[in-house]
């Protein structure tokens, strides 16, 4: 019986289990959006949120001090000094005023391969709400071959075209 027991295995062992919250963490701090399954996703809210209070805190009570001990604290999970540096900079003052729920998972449906339930978690503050730059570029160049087929179809040998 599981009574009390709180977390999920994810069908790994313990080390295995706390390796990859580690390395979803680090990616998320990092890209401030990340694409796993939903369990994953869930598991990996609860590890950052601790992470980021404890950010947040230190810079609140210290100010722009170096927080020796809250660094060293979130070192033990996060190995990348320069996402140690972003997380204590830039983040833990975009997040100063919230009072928790640093993070978002929304649910995107299964993946095509094996069905598993699929999601995004991501910071909240940086949800700007805009596409990537990919997606934009693409739809332009989509729309540009439209236009390109347009013309050529319209004098193609032997159309009907509306000229006299």
């Amino acid at each position: 019986m599981r009574h009390r027991k709180s977390g999920r295995k994810l069908k790994r062992t313990a080390s295995h289990r706390k390796a990859t919250l580690i390395a979803l963490a680090t990616a998320l701090i990092r890209n401030k959006k990340i694409k796993t399954t939903v369990a994953k996703a869930k598991e990996t809210r609860m590890f950052v949120e601790k992470i980021l209070t404890r950010a947040k805190n230190a810079v609140a009570t210290e100010g722009e001090k170096k927080n020796i001990h809250a660094r060293r604290l979130v070192a033990r999970y996060i190995k990348d000094r320069s996402v140690i540096k972003e997380l204590f900079g830039e983040i833990a003052q975009k997040i100063a005023s919230r009072p928790g729920g640093y993070t978002r998972v929304v649910k995107l449906g299964q993946r095509q391969g094996d069905g598993a339930e699929v999601a995004i978690l991501e910071l909240i503050d940086y949800n700007t709400g805009e596409a990537p730059a990919k997606a934009k570029q693409d739809k332009e160049k989509k729309k540009k071959e439209k236009e390109k087929a347009k013309k050529e179809k319209k004098f193609a040998p032997g159309a009907v075209t509306d000229m006299p």
